[in-house]
């Protein structure tokens, strides 16, 4: 299996998770989340890592990273790598604790910062863990509300700064934010990253395949390289569905919403702008279009065909 495509440089963004091997636990005391929190203040010490979100679940933990020095793997080494000798001395056991190397995905800070702060905070609500983000004491959530104080080594500014000026109005403003989509079913903003690798607009993922992954050996990181040369665009991909579903308009309406939210890596409202339909539409097209795939062999033989029209290759 090829290794995930690993993209580093100065001021990088990420979204990092990391799980416990077998999916067993990592965090099994308040000591150990609070250790944990140790080692995330001290690889912004000695490692000038930015960390801009956290929340640590049981089997898990999710990050939002920036990287200024360009290091994100010496980050994530120290990171793992001293929770898990705390963990193992505790506990007098010996081995891996992490199942295999983190899981990095690149991402656009200004278009997509927001969203992933969003979806890191309501992991606890989406677990069931509790039913406000609030209630939960081990992720940045309270930190970005004013709930508590933030420790100096969370960078709440940047995410903050997008809700107005800086403090408690634009904390509440985060919150509300936060909030809008707890009983709601959405999709993970993750779901557009591109090989697995790097989540942006078009333009953004241009920058990085010709920036910083043009010179690589084609032989590694085959899947993850292959996935991030290709983002169709929104005529094309009309084009190809229109195609496909030539007999059936209202299908092909709604698989052209699904797969331009899935895969044009376009914002929103251009999307919208195209089928003259408000976002919550878009959205819910892209919400409910997979179950009718579920439920239809036809419908997955359509799509497909589609997909290889645009060499979109889904592994």
């Amino acid at each position: 299996m090829a290794r995930p495509l690993r993209i580093a440089y100065s001021g990088a963004w990420y979204h990092v998770t990391s799980r416990g091997n077998e999916k067993k636990d990592v965090f099994k005391s308040r000591r150990d989340r609070e250790k944990f929190l140790d080692y995330l203040a001290s690889a912004t010490e000695r490692y000038g890592a930015s960390i801009h979100c956290y929340c640590l679940m049981s089997n898990h933990y999710h990050l939002l990273l920036e990287t200024p020095g360009g290091n994100v793997s010496q980050i994530m080494r120290h990171i793992n790598g001293a929770y898990t000798t705390y963990f193992n001395v505790k506990r007098k056991r010996a081995g891996h604790l992490f199942q295999g190397r983190f899981k990095a995905i690149l991402i656009e800070a200004d278009e997509y910062a927001m969203e992933l702060s969003r979806y890191i905070h309501l992991n606890p609500v989406r677990a069931g863990m509790v039913s406000d983000p609030g209630e939960y004491p081990w992720s940045s959530f309270k930190s970005y509300i004013g709930q508590n104080k933030a420790p100096d080594w969370l960078k709440t500014n940047f995410i903050l700064g997008c809700f107005g000026k800086i403090g408690a109005v634009a904390g509440k403003k985060y919150k509300a934010f936060v909030e809008e989509l707890i009983g709601k079913e959405y999709d993970s903003p993750l779901q557009g990253a591109i090989g697995t690798a790097v989540l942006g607009t078009p333009g953004f993922v241009e920058m990085i395949t010709e920036t910083h992954v043009g010179k690589r050996e084609p032989a590694r990181d085959l899947p993850s390289l292959r996935q991030l040369s290709i983002r169709p665009s929104l005529e094309e991909i009309v084009t190809a569905v229109d195609m496909v579903f030539d007999t059936d308009k209202k299908m092909a309406r709604q698989a052209g919403m699904y797969l331009c939210h899935r895969y044009s890596g376009e914002r929103l409202m251009e999307i919208c702008k195209l089928y003259k339909v408000s976002e919550s539409a878009i959205t819910e097209a892209a919400r409910t279009f997979p179950r009718k795939m579920g439920k239809n062999a036809k419908l997955i033989e359509e799509v497909d065909k589609v997909k290889v029209m645009l060499k979109i290759c889904v592994l």
